[in-house]
């Protein structure tokens, strides 16, 4: 068991199938000298969440393969989390919840606007589905790809219906995939490097092409897609009402409008300064209690060297710079876009930044 003690767990990449094209990002990322975008579209990081894929269920995607510090050995995650849940998670977490992070976090990188989807409450999926959870969501954007290197329109995100339609209306607009009309029912929301949007459960949306992003979500994969087709594939029917029919689903629907001045104060999330850190360093909170109580989320710029002591369960990723982290004895370079977890017991942590300075990304599981 001691092991894995007091030392950084080390994140491979771990793509996923999904319906619709992307990963280029993602293929850069791992060095391919011909990166193109595939239906390897999203990379799950520090999962214990198995990806639901109708035609693939023989196929295990979605659970994190990490490594111990320097250890190559790769070493399922969720086995790793039940062998010693309070060192990982805190006792206080177990208590609540188990062995389960509560919380998955993936890189997505989108080829094509997605699908117009919808996803559970968190009410709606324990009352209705038995479900421990259902999918309230935030977007945190790292990159956007530039005008014309797509054949569509690159960076933005549809959120709520700005014109809602009435639920006979979207009935209809489903039935007949009237596309266009279901278009109309929303704003396109520019979106940049930076900005941080949440999603909450009901509210219907889609990712537009070209972002490259940390989406950060309750542990679940239950979506009700109401487009049938995009980019060439067109879904099972299994795969539109999280294995129900459209009646079954039209109650996950949120139809009341979302306005503008709406966006601006309850999806648009704004950094809020939340500690200071030593001369040049600080951390920002992105996602707290006023947005969601399903996760957290935070990002600590590093001015400096600095030495890390939060008795939390933390997914890190740096998304700017690179950084040094020296732990258990060993020592580790992330470059940009790199990902560790640190365990609720790992005890202190040296993060050094390289060059002018670095900017790391931690998601946490609900307080």
């Amino acid at each position: 068991m001691s092991a894995h003690r007091h030392k950084l767990i080390v994140l491979p990449p771990n793509r996923v199938w999904r319906p619709y094209p992307g990963g280029c990002t993602l293929e850069q990322l791992a060095g391919n000298p011909n990166p193109t975008d595939t239906r390897m579209s999203e990379e799950w990081i520090a999962s214990t969440t198995r990806a639901v894929n109708q035609g693939r269920e023989q196929i295990a995607e979605g659970v994190s393969q990490v490594r111990i510090g320097h250890d190559p050995a790769p070493r399922d995650l969720a086995a790793l989390l039940a062998s010693d849940p309070e060192y990982f998670l805190g006792a206080a977490h177990v208590k609540k919840y188990g062995a389960q992070p509560q919380v998955l976090v993936k890189y997505l990188d989108s080829g094509t606007r997605l699908y117009f989807q919808v996803h559970p409450t968190r009410e709606f999926a324990r009352r209705v589905m038995g479900a421990p959870s259902g999918k309230t969501e935030a977007y945190h954007v790292l990159s956007v790809r530039p005008p014309g290197s797509l054949a569509e329109a690159t960076g933005y995100i549809y959120v709520g219906f700005q014109r809602p339609p009435t639920v006979a209306q979207l009935r209809e607009y489903i039935v007949t995939q009237d596309i266009a009309a279901i278009e109309q029912c929303f704003d396109k929301i520019a979106v940049q490097a930076g900005d941080t949007f949440i999603i909450p459960g009901g509210t219907p949306h889609a990712l537009g092409a070209g972002v490259f992003m940390v989406e950060i979500q309750e542990p679940s994969d239950l979506v009700v897609r109401f487009e049938f087709e995009r980019a060439g594939y067109v879904l099972p029917e299994g795969a539109r009402f999280m294995g129900h029919d459209l009646d079954f689903s039209l109650p996950v629907f949120n139809l009341a409008p979302l306005t503008p001045a709406d966006l601006d104060a309850r999806v648009r999330c704004q950094p809020r300064r939340r500690r200071e850190l030593g001369p040049g360093s600080w951390q920002d909170e992105l996602i707290g209690p006023a947005q969601t109580d399903c996760f957290r989320v935070t990002k600590t710029h590093l001015g400096g060297p600095l030495t890390r002591d939060e008795a939390e369960f933390t997914i890190g990723i740096v998304t700017d710079g690179s950084v040094v982290v020296e732990a258990g004895g060993e020592t580790h370079r992330l470059r940009c876009y790199d990902k560790v977890l640190f365990p609720a017991g790992l005890g202190p942590v040296k993060l050094t930044p390289e060059g002018g300075g670095a900017e790391m990304l931690e998601c946490r599981p609900p307080a």
